[in-house]
């Protein structure tokens, strides 16, 4: 089973800002990638299918693929991990999450469901509205 990772979006507001951001890299040709200062220890069961759940405004709203991390040294040789991620984000299941430093594990078990595959509905709602009438069993 795969093990996934969580990072806040620092600076972005809404997965659309996000998409725009990544579109703009992509046009000028650049690979998709996010630096972080420590490697992940558990690399093999991330590499096997996990991806990196991105915490946007305090909501985990969107997962992106993990395709490769890397070790690299920056211009000072300060080793960090890249992590190397597939184009594609697919919205998941808004979930409230605190904010917090670095990244962290997700287990496969604690990952909120794709929205295709949840059949919870809520789309078009405002990432905010949807985990709150979730929170209330209404969606």
């Amino acid at each position: 089973m795969a093990l996934h990772l969580r990072k806040l979006c620092v600076g972005v507001e809404s997965v659309e800002q996000l998409e725009q951001s990544q579109a703009r890299r992509r046009r000028r040709g650049e690979k998709l990638r996010h630096d972080t200062r420590m490697m992940p220890k558990r690399r093999d069961e991330i590499l096997d299918g996990g991806s990196l759940y991105w915490v946007i405004k305090g909501l985990i709203q969107v997962r992106q693929g993990i395709v490769d991390i890397t070790p690299e040294v920056d211009a000072e040789g300060r080793g960090f991990a890249r992590l190397h991620l597939a184009p594609e984000l697919v919205r998941v299941v808004p979930r409230g999450h605190r904010p917090f430093q670095g990244w962290r594990y997700l287990e496969a078990a604690d990952a909120p469901a794709d929205l295709d595959e949840s059949g919870a509905g809520g789309e078009g709602l405002p990432a905010e509205m949807q985990a709150e009438l979730r929170s209330l069993g209404i969606l």
